[in-house]
C-alpha cells in the first residue's frame, strides 16, 4: 500500500499546479493521470503557446449555475499572482489584446513550469497510470491503480471536461463525483462552432473563410450575453471568437443575433453616398463597408437593388437592407460538439462544495477542482485562471487541515 497525504487525479493545469504548491507547503502528494502525455490540453492551447491567463479576470467572466462561488478563489488567487510565478521562472510573454496573455515562445514552458514546481515540492507523479476503483476506508480514501494500492488522507479530482476527447478527456470526474453522492449540473461543450442544417446554410456555405468583427448576443434577461469580436464564416456554420464565446449561452432552438456592423451605421454609410450622388452600385457601396463576398451573398436576395446605383435606390430600401444587416437572426442546428470545444460548460454541483476550499460538503477530505466544476470561463485564458486559482484554494486548505501531520496516512 504507498500512503500518501493527498492524491491528485488528473495531471492538467489545475491538477499539477495544486500538486506543486501542495507539495511546497509540506504535503505528500501524488499525482497521476491516465494519459501518456502530460498537460496535453495545455500543449495546444492558444495556438500552441498558451492564452494562460487574462489581466481583467473576474467573476463577471465565468458562467455557473451559482454565479457567486468562483469569487472567492479568485480574489485570492489573481491573475497578477500567476504573472508573478510565471515572471519567477524568466518566461517572456505579452498581451495579445482584451488582457489575453500568451507564452512568446511555447506552451512547453508553462507545461516545464508546472513540472518543476512539482518537482520543488517533491511531488510523486504516475503518468500514464489508470485509477480502476476509488473507495472510502474509515476517514481515509483507497485508490487501486494501475501501479498497485494507494491510500491517502485526502483526494482531489482534477480530471477536467469532455472537450477534445482525442487527447484523453473523459467522464470520470464526473462518474466519481456521482458515485459519492454529488449532483452534476448537465454537461455540454462550450466555446465551440455553432453549425446550420444544410439547406439552411446553402447561401452562406460558399463564403467559408470569410472573417470579420461583429456584435453577436443571445438569450434573454439576465441569461442573455452579447461580444463584440470576430466572426469567422466555415462549410458547416460560424466560428471564430464571436462565435465561441456566444456558444457557452446558446441553448438549442434559441436564435443567435448577429450585427454585421457594429462600429458603423450602414444605413447611414449608404444614405451618405447616395447623398454624394454616387453612381456606384449598392453592391460595390456595400462592399466597401463589409467584405465583399458577404455583401454579395446578402444582395443575392434583392438583385434589383443590387444592380441600381445607389443614388437611384430609396431610402427605405436602403434602411430596410442596413436592419438586416444589423439585425441579422438565426437558429444554429447544433455545435461541433466536444471533438472540437474549447471546454465543457456544466459539472459537478457547486452548491455542494466549499468556495474556501473547493471541499465536498457531503464527503470530507474530497476536492474538486478546475473544469470537472460548474464553473466555466469567456474564450481568453479565463478557464486557466480558474485552475490556478480553484487549485490554490484547494492547496492552501489542504495544507492547513494537514501540516500538522507527522507523516502520510
Amino acid at each position: 500500500m504507498h500512503r500518501f497525504d493527498v492524491v491528485i487525479i488528473g495531471a492538467g493545469a489545475a491538477g499539477l499546479f495544486c500538486a506543486g504548491l501542495a507539495g511546497q507547503l509540506g504535503l505528500k502528494v501524488l499525482v497521476l493521470d491516465h494519459a501518456k502525455k502530460v498537460a496535453e490540453k495545455i500543449r495546444i492551447s492558444g495556438g500552441g503557446r498558451c492564452n494562460f491567463t487574462n489581466r481583467d479576470a473576474g467573476p463577471a467572466n465565468f458562467l455557473s449555475r451559482n454565479p457567486n462561488f468562483c469569487r472567492s478563489a479568485l480574489a485570492r488567487y489573481t491573475p497578477q499572482d500567476f504573472v508573478a510565478l510565471v515572471q519567477r521562472h524568466r518566461i517572456p510573454f505579452h498581451e495579445k489584446h482584451k488582457g489575453q496573455l500568451f507564452c512568446d515562445d511555447s506552451s512547453e514552458d508553462i507545461i516545464r513550469m508546472l513540472l518543476r514546481e512539482c518537482e520543488q515540492g517533491g511531488v510523486t507523479r504516475w503518468q500514464p497510470c489508470a485509477v480502476a476503483g476509488v473507495r472510502q476506508a474509515g476517514d481515509r480514501f483507497e485508490l487501486d491503480t494501475a501501479a498497485g494500492p494507494v491510500r491517502a488522507a485526502r483526494l482531489v479530482v482534477a480530471t477536467g471536461g469532455l472537450s477534445i476527447p482525442q487527447i484523453g478527456a473523459s467522464d470520470f470526474g464526473y462518474r466519481l463525483a456521482r458515485q459519492f453522492g454529488h449532483a452534476v449540473v448537465e454537461t455540454r461543450p462550450a466555446l465551440v462552432p455553432l453549425t446550420f442544417d444544410a439547406a439552411t446554410w446553402a447561401p452562406f456555405a460558399p463564403l467559408a473563410g470569410v472573417s470579420l468583427e461583429v456584435g453577436i448576443a443571445c438569450g434573454q434577461g439576465r441569461g442573455r450575453a452579447a461580444f463584440v469580436e470576430d466572426l469567422l464564416f466555415t462549410h458547416r456554420g460560424l466560428s471564430g471568437p464571436a462565435t465561441l464565446q456566444v456558444s457557452s449561452y446558446w441553448t438549442p432552438g434559441q436564435p443567435v443575433e448577429i450585427d454585421l456592423s457594429p462600429r458603423r451605421a450602414l444605413a447611414e454609410v449608404l444614405r451618405a453616398a447616395k447623398a454624394a450622388g454616387s453612381r456606384r452600385l449598392l453592391r460595390n457601396e456595400l462592399a466597401a463597408a463589409l467584405p465583399a463576398r458577404l455583401a454579395e451573398a446578402w444582395l443575392e436576395a434583392v438583385p434589383q437593388l443590387a444592380a441600381r446605383p445607389v443614388a437611384e435606390a430609396r431610402d427605405r430600401d436602403l434602411e430596410t437592407l442596413a436592419q438586416r444587416l444589423h439585425r441579422w437572426q438565426l437558429v444554429p442546428g447544433g455545435t461541433e460538439g466536444y471533438r472540437k470545444a474549447e471546454v465543457t460548460a456544466g459539472g459537478v454541483d457547486t452548491r455542494e462544495l466549499s468556495s474556501q476550499s473547493m471541499e465536498s460538503r457531503r464527503v470530507p477530505g474530497l476536492h474538486f477542482i478546475g473544469e470537472v466544476v460548474d464553473v466555466t470561463g469567456w474564450l481568453g485564458g479565463y478557464n486557466f485562471q480558474w485552475a490556478w486559482a480553484s487549485a490554490a484554494a484547494c492547496a492552501r486548505a489542504l495544507a492547513a487541515s494537514l501540516a500538522p501531520r507527522s507523516g502520510p496516512a
